[in-house]
C-alpha cells in the first residue's frame, strides 16, 4: 500500500486498487469489505497517519521510502491552467503541467475532460493552425487525444477548423516542436473527430484531406498511425461522394501495396473494409485489377485471416465478378486461385451470408469456370442450393 485512502464506509485502501475496483465494476460497486454500495465517484480521503506509519515502517527496515502524494487536481487548478494559456509567459508551462496531470491518473484524466480542457487544447491547436506557429503544438496535441470524448463532440462540430489544423499539422515537417508523436497524436483526434461527429462534416471534407490521407499511406506511416488513418477512411466511404475522392488520390493502389508486405490481422481488416468501399465504384474497380496482384491477394487471405476478412474478400471479389469481370479478368481469376477459395469457401463452415455471395459469384462465369477441378468438386447442392 503506498497511498492509503478511506472511502465513504470507514474502510482504507490503496487509491490505485480501489478506483481501478470502482471502475471496473459491472454494475453497482460496492465496497469489497462491507459490501456497502459505493458512488463510482466516492470520495477518497487521504489516510495520513496510516501513510506516516507506512513511511515510518519503510525506514525503519531500511527499503526506499514511499512518497507523501501528490494532493488530488481540483476543477479550479485546471481552469486556472487554462486561464494561464493566454499569458505568453505561462503559455508553456501551463501545457506542460497539464501534460503531465493527464498522464498521472484516470482521474486526473476525468477531471480535466469536465473543466472543458478538449475545448481549451482545441483552440490552442486552431490558433498554432492560424498563426502558423508550432510551439506547444504537441504537448496540445497530447492532451487533446486523451480528453476528447464522444460527450464533448459538440466542440468540433461549433467550427471545422480543426481538421484543417489537423491536416496542417500532418503537412508539417519533422521539427524541435513538431515530432513524430506530434502527428500520431494528430491522427488520433482525427480518428476521433470523424468518428464522433455527423455526416454533415463528411460532406464537407475539402480535396486536401483526401490527399494528406493517402499520402500517409504512400508514406507507410508507423502501425498504430496506419490503423488511424485506414479508420479515418472507411468512416469517410460511408458517403459515396466521397470514396470517388479517396480513389482519385491512388488509394487503391496503395493499399494493396500495403497489404502484401502487412501481417497485422486487424490491419488487415480495415484495408479490406476500405477496398469493398471502393470497389463498389467503377474507377476503384478499374483501379484494383490494375494492380497485378489485387485479385490474387484478395484469394489468399480468403480463409486465412478473420471471419471478418471473408465477409470483405467475397465482397470485392462479388462487385469484381459482377461489374467488371471480362474474359481475362475471370481467367485470372481462375489462374490465381480466386475461384478454388470461393469453392472452398461453399465447403466451409462460414456464414450462411457470406456462402451465399460466394455461391452468386460461381453461377455467374458459370459456363467460363466449370471446367475447372475444384468447380467439379463441388456436389450439386453447394453449387445451386
Amino acid at each position: 500500500m503506498t497511498d492509503p485512502v478511506t472511502v465513504t464506509t470507514g474502510i482504507t485502501y490503496d487509491r490505485q486498487s480501489i478506483e481501478h475496483w470502482l471502475l471496473t465494476a459491472e454494475d453497482v460497486a460496492t465496497c469489497p469489505v462491507t459490501k456497502q454500495p459505493l458512488p463510482r465517484d466516492s470520495d477518497l480521503t487521504q489516510n495520513h497517519t496510516l501513510r506516516r506509519l507506512i513511511q515510518a515502517w519503510c525506514t525503519n527496515i531500511g527499503i526506499a521510502r514511499i512518497p507523501t502524494p501528490k494532493p488530488t487536481l481540483s476543477l479550479s487548478l485546471v481552469l486556472k491552467l487554462h486561464r494561464d494559456l493566454k499569458v505568453p509567459e505561462r503559455y508553456m508551462m501551463s501545457l506542460n503541467t497539464m501534460e503531465k496531470l493527464v498522464n498521472e491518473s484516470e482521474k486526473n484524466r476525468k477531471c480535466m475532460i469536465e473543466a472543458g480542457t478538449a475545448k481549451a487544447m482545441t483552440k490552442v491547436v486552431i490558433r498554432c493552425f492560424k498563426e502558423g506557429k508550432s510551439i506547444g503544438l504537441d504537448e496540445a496535441m497530447r492532451i487533446l487525444s486523451l480528453t476528447l470524448t464522444p460527450e464533448n463532440k459538440d466542440i468540433v462540430e461549433e467550427s471545422s477548423d480543426i481538421i484543417d489544423a489537423i491536416i496542417w499539422v500532418l503537412k508539417c515537417k519533422i521539427d524541435a516542436y513538431i515530432l513524430v508523436r506530434t502527428k500520431t497524436n494528430a491522427i488520433l483526434v482525427l480518428t476521433m473527430v470523424i468518428e464522433f461527429t455527423s455526416s454533415s462534416l463528411l460532406e464537407r471534407l475539402k480535396p486536401e484531406f483526401y490527399k494528406v490521407m493517402v499520402n500517409l499511406l504512400r508514406d507507410k506511416v508507423a502501425d498504430m498511425a496506419l490503423k488511424g488513418v485506414l479508420r479515418v477512411l472507411v468512416e469517410a466511404c460511408s458517403l459515396g461522394q466521397n470514396r470517388m475522392k479517396i480513389v482519385e488520390n491512388g488509394a487503391v493502389t496503395e493499399l494493396v501495396e500495403i497489404e502484401m508486405e502487412n501481417t497485422d490481422k486487424h490491419v488487415t481488416e480495415l484495408i479490406f473494409c476500405l477496398l469493398g468501399h471502393l470497389c463498389s465504384c467503377a474507377n476503384g474497380r478499374e483501379e484494383f485489377l490494375n494492380h497485378a496482384g489485387g485479385i490474387a491477394l484478395v484469394a489468399e487471405r480468403i480463409l486465412r485471416v478473420s471471419d471478418t476478412t471473408d465477409d470483405h474478400a467475397i465482397q470485392i471479389l462479388g462487385s469484381i465478378a459482377r461489374f467488371s469481370a471480362t474474359n481475362l479478368v475471370s481467367n485470372e481469376m481462375l489462374k490465381v486461385g480466386a475461384v478454388s477459395k470461393l469453392c472452398m469457401v461453399l465447403q466451409s463452415d462460414c456464414a450462411s451470408h457470406v456462402k451465399k455471395r460466394a455461391r452468386e459469384i460461381l453461377r455467374l462465369h458459370n459456363n467460363a469456370w466449370r471446367g475447372s477441378p475444384c468447380y467439379c468438386s463441388l456436389s450439386h447442392n453447394q453449387r445451386w442450393s
